[in-house]
């Protein structure tokens, strides 16, 4: 049987339309390869083999609306914080362990109305709180590259499911890496739009000012397909943007599009510190073949991205323990069988369903917000971030994109950082600054480092021009070449 983990969301729109397969057919194959490859990978939660046939069959009926349908039987993964009508939605999370979501939230909703299938929920950490996707309840989602490894967090479940065949797109969510560092991790590209581009209507919210829901896919085009589907407005979130959504696919044909003539890309050298030397060459390697395609590299300076981490912790943390207090037993999550009294109830419904890195971050962020400490905290924490802002504002004023690894490292091993946060929080030192500026980012595969880990590229965006940013991954990609594939046995 074709399992078709060979296709992305451009080779299966191109086969429909030609009429060489059906969309039973792809979902057939689908979850053969589910069946297969996730007992190991643990990347999917749930699936519904009866409900996605029956949605299958029906497009199978429509096959004259190929061509009309942006993702006409496209199969696609939800990560697990983002509802769907009947779908449990546990956000990883032992909490909501029996959560059932009563609605779809807008960004699937016009996933659905596009022709895509829905076939799973993605693997995540607890409430998206991790880059290592460990610290999830159902346990570690693991690397299809090589499974004693980590994906990356916290949309590790997304990446893996896309980068191991098992479907050919995805969505994940973003608050401070969590799209571009597992994509990076698993090599595969994933984008995190700009705040605002995307409704987060029907997303659990972990930071409220810094969610940002992105699409996972093989290939650049694919990517851009995801995101022109789902951005937009959205009246039932206030923070979305009424701006215009380009036809990010459409400029992507343009003969212009193989070209980076008159694209300034900028680097900050003094953001390159304490990289592996293996991403470094990979990184310089990909520079240069921006170069080749008639790129102009000039240096930018981004003096307060290396406050960033600290920045983030601080309000991050400060947010998540205003979102997550609703999760105590009574308004929201599993309730405690053992109490006394009304205080009791709470502590022990939290202290037995939420995680120690979900605590971990709520203490902090309790204690930013308490009296006494909201200004020196969480007061300056927003100060420093608009000086992030401002950076990146005179960075723009240069260049078109900024260019950066997407993480210092490749893959590591499993239970290799557990013990170490700070160490861990490094990992995302690249893309943290991103989101506190609400600027859209990109990482697309560089290459593989010595061990066959895969290495990612980030490219960093104005407000609201992800086009500039797809095109330039866009011919990146065409220039670097195809890549090789996880070593996963089975049909590819």
């Amino acid at each position: 049987m074709t399992t078709f983990r060979k296709a992305g969301v451009q080779d299966l729109l191109e086969g429909y339309q030609r009429k060489e397969f059906k969309p039973s057919e792809v979902v057939s194959g689908t979850m053969a390869a589910i069946t297969q490859l996730n007992p190991e990978l643990n990347a999917l939660l749930e699936t519904r083999s009866e409900e996605v046939s029956a949605r299958a069959k029906d497009l199978d009926a429509r096959m004259g609306e190929a061509s009309k349908l942006p993702l006409f039987g496209v199969p696609i993964a939800i990560k697990d914080n983002i509802l769907v009508r009947g779908w449990k939605t546990t956000a990883g999370s032992k909490a909501l362990q029996n959560y059932v979501s009563p609605y779809t939230g807008t960004c699937v909703e016009r996933m659905e109305a596009a022709g895509a299938i829905v076939i799973g929920k993605a693997n995540c950490d607890e409430f998206a709180m991790g880059s290592s996707n460990e610290n999830s309840a159902y346990g570690p989602v693991k690397n299809p590259w090589d499974s004693t490894r980590v994906t990356g967090g916290s949309s590790g479940g997304s990446a893996a499911a896309v980068a191991a065949g098992l479907v050919p797109g995805a969505l994940g969510t973003d608050t401070g890496g969590s799209i571009r560092q597992p994509a990076s991790l698993c090599g595969v590209v994933g984008l995190k739009p700009t705040y605002g581009r995307v409704s987060r209507y029907g997303v659990i919210a972990f930071a409220s000012s810094l969610d940002q829901v992105g699409p996972f896919g093989r290939s650049v085009w694919d990517t851009a397909r995801l995101l022109e589907v789902i951005s937009g407005y959205d009246a039932k979130d206030a923070t979305s943007s009424r701006g215009v959504v380009p036809r990010y696919t459409e400029a992507l044909a343009l003969p212009s599009a193989d070209s980076l003539r008159n694209i300034n890309i900028g680097i900050a050298p003094e953001w390159m510190e304490g990289l592996d030397p293996e991403v470094k060459k990979s990184f310089d390697a990909a520079i240069e073949t921006a170069k080749g395609l008639g790129a102009k590299i000039v240096e930018v300076k981004l003096p307060h991205a290396k406050y960033a981490l600290s920045v983030y912790y601080l309000i991050a943390a400060s947010e998540a323990s205003s979102n997550l207090a609703r999760y105590d037993g009574v308004h929201y999550g599993t309730r405690s069988k053992k109490w006394d009294s009304l205080e009791e109830l709470y502590s022990r419904s939290r202290g037995e369903t939420l995680g120690r890195e979900v605590k971990l971050r709520i203490m902090l962020g309790t204690y930013a917000l308490s009296a006494g400490y909201y200004d020196a905290f969480y007061g300056k924490a927003n100060q420093v971030r608009r000086l992030i802002q401002r950076d990146f504002d005179e960075a723009f004023s240069k260049c078109h994109c900024v260019a950066a690894p997407t993480s210092p490292t490749t893959a590591f091993r499993l239970g290799e950082k557990m013990e170490d946060p700070l160490t861990m929080y490094l990992s995302d030192i690249f893309t943290l600054p991103v989101n506190l500026a609400g600027l859209p980012g990109l990482s697309v595969p560089s290459g593989v480092d010595s061990k066959k880990l895969p290495i990612g590229l980030q490219l960093i965006g104005r407000l609201f021009d992800e086009s500039s940013l797809l095109q330039v991954a866009h011919a990146y990609e065409k220039a670097r070449g195809p890549l090789s594939h996880p070593p996963w046995k089975g049909d590819r």
